[in-house]
Parts: structure tokens; sequence; C-alpha cells
């Protein structure tokens, strides 16, 4: 993998500030708008060329509170469009520029892949098995009880459920919306600047995005590591028995891998670590001043007792007053959800995990902490 990618002077995202104030609460705005749009290909161009001239139009007009993008598999491989407007009045006009642009952009440039047959079906299948159990299954099966597919090329308002459990109740989904904007400009911002089709500059882009955000949540080494490890054996378990997370294979690409992500690595947290910046390529920079604030925010809000977390699907929840506890908690979503803009898959995730945890146990003491 080339560990050396670098950025071209990528700029912060447009509408950051926007995003920020927005953030902050107060000030009238209208309600969230989901669009699904199902494109059985890279998702690249539909969010390039129709997602992102849509969000910047309604922001330079003054239509756009916030917005962000997620992908997903259920139903098929489809983006998940969320726009909030700007204000209840801006609903409608909002609602129809979406629904042209993306439309528009369908009819020029469909997806030619059906997934209706073949690996990618059986593949989304075993995720349905596993992601949902029998109770959650109906909703979503065919007579046959296999997963029902929405047709290709199409789009679909759908309601917009926040996972309040997931990320620390209404003040917590306040946060990662704010956040998950600029990860969705910073993505785009990407895919608009650098070679992502290939596969180890994606993944190269991928390993400085995650070591970046680790070690802004968690700057102790020993800290870093755990939370590494942790990570790898979480989509390990998430996956049991398939074979979609590999342990031997894993080893075997470890050795070449190794050297370029130690130094990588190193650099990047000495450069943390001592608030040099400025060492950073521009668009690591500008993700290590977003990911502190970040911190910062979910550090003050687990303070005042405002992150409150649901588990075993609301059965029961869990304040979070610790600070340092409430990172540990929230890394996990935030990075899974960069790489998922990133159309990163799970499986080399996991394995950009493993590796970067073994590089850290190995180097062991003296990296930058």
């Amino acid at each position: 993998m080339n560990a050396e990618v670098t950025a071209s002077g990528t700029a912060a995202p447009a509408g950051t500030d926007a995003a920020a104030r927005a953030a902050s609460g107060g000030e009238h705005r209208g309600a969230w708008q989901a669009t699904h749009v199902f494109y059985a290909a890279n998702p690249r161009p539909l969010l390039l060329q129709c997602v992102r001239p849509l969000v910047r139009e309604l922001d330079a007009d003054g239509l756009l509170a916030n917005w962000f993008f997620i992908n997903y598999w259920l139903e098929g491989p489809h983006v998940r469009l969320r726009v909030r407007p700007s204000s209840p009045e801006a609903e409608p006009e909002v609602r129809r520029r979406t629904e042209e642009a993306i439309d528009t952009f369908l009819a020029e440039r469909p997806a030619l892949y059906e997934v209706d047959t073949g690996f990618l079906n059986e593949f989304y299948n075993a995720l349905f098995d596993i992601e949902f159990p029998d109770a959650e299954r109906s909703p979503y099966t065919d007579d046959e009880g296999r997963m029902n597919l929405r047709p290709n090329n199409s789009r679909h308002a759908m309601p917009y459920d926040p996972e309040y459990a997931k990320y620390g109740g209404p003040a917590g989904i306040e946060l990662a919306e704010w956040h998950f904007r600029y990860s969705s400009e910073l993505v785009l911002d990407a895919f608009r600047t650098k070679n992502l089709h290939l596969r180890t500059v994606l993944l190269g882009t991928s390993a400085q995005l995650m070591m970046v955000m680790a070690a802004c949540f968690l700057p102790d080494e020993e800290d870093l590591a755990d939370f590494l490890d942790d990570y790898y054996h979480f989509w390990h378990k998430a996956f049991p028995g398939t074979g979609f997370i590999g342990d031997k294979e894993y080893e075997n690409n470890y050795a070449a891998t190794a050297p370029s992500l130690s130094r990588m690595f190193g650099a990047i947290r000495s450069a943390l670590a001592a608030g040099e910046d400025e060492k950073l390529p521009d668009f690591l920079a500008g993700w290590a001043a977003h990911c502190r604030e970040l911190r910062d925010r979910v550090r003050e809000l687990a303070a005042d007792g405002a992150l409150v977390f649901g588990f075993d699907k609301g059965a029961r929840e869990k304040r979070i007053t610790d600070p340092d506890g409430a990172l540990k908690v929230l890394l996990s979503p935030y990075m899974h959800m960069t790489n998922n803009r990133l159309h990163v898959t799970i499986r080399d995730e996991a394995y950009l995990s493993h590796v970067l945890h073994r590089v850290l146990r190995e180097d062991g003491p003296g990296g930058a902490t």
C-alpha cells in the first residue's frame, strides 16, 4: 500500500462555519429531509456531479442549514442523502431541487449493474442475516425470506431516523450531524482532488484520516493501541464464521505495509503532539483541527451530563459523564462513518486497524504521546 499519499492543497470544506453555527442551535431550522438514491455503481460520480453541486447551490442561496451523506446496502446499494433546510419555509424548494437534481443525474448517467443475482446479492443477504434479527426482518423481505431490492437508479423520500442510542441522545446527535457535514465535505474534496479510484491511494488516505482522528481523541499511546485492537476485534466478531474479516491474510500482508505505515503514524503523532499541524498535508491539518474541536465538544457534553447512550435497542440507557469514556465510545462510530463515506469496505477498515495496532505496539515506547 502506498502510505505516502499527500493532498494537493485541499482547503477546509465549504460551509464549515455555517455548519458550526447551525450546530450551536437556537435558530429556526427546517426538518431534515432524507432521500435514498439506489445506484448500483461506485457512488463517486453521483456525489461529485449531483450531490456536491446541489448542496453548494442550496448553501449559496441561503436554503441549507446542514447536510451529510452515508453509503448503505439495505435493499440494495445506495447513497443516503440527508439535507436540512434553513427554515420551514425553505422545505418545499429544497425538496424540489433535490429531486430535480437526482432525477437529472440518473437520466444522464444511470448505473448499469444490477444486483438481483450473483455475488453482490449473496453478499448483501449475508449482511442482512447477520444484522437483522428475525423480528426486524419482515419489512425488508420477500416471500422467500430474502432481502427485497429496490429498483436500480431510483430515489425514495424516506424518514430520517437519527441513531440517538449510538451517538448519545439529542445533544450527541446534534454534534454528530455537525461533524458529519465536515466529514462529508472532506470526502467530496478528496474524491475531487485525489486518485481514490486506486486502491493504494484509497487505503492510504483512509489510514491517515484514521490515524489523525484516533490520535486526537486518544493521545496516550497505550490507550490508542488498545482502541485499535478492540476496533479490529469488534469487526471480527461482527461477522463470525463468514471469512469476511481475515486473520492469515492480514498477517501475510503486514510485513509489506508495516514499515511505511509505521513511519507515517510516527510522523503524524509527533506533529499532533507538538502542535505542529503545518508539518501535515493540508487536508490532514484541517482534519486535525476539526477532530480536536469535535473532541472538546464531546468532553463538554459528557461533563455536563448531556450524553445518554442506549444499549440493547433501548432496553436500558447509560449516561456517560466521564469525558474520556465518552471519547472512547464515540470514536468508533465517528471513524467508521468517515470510512463509509470514502467507500472503504469494512474488511479493509478492519485490516487497517489491525496493521495500525501492530505497528504501534511493535514500535514500542518512544513515539509521540
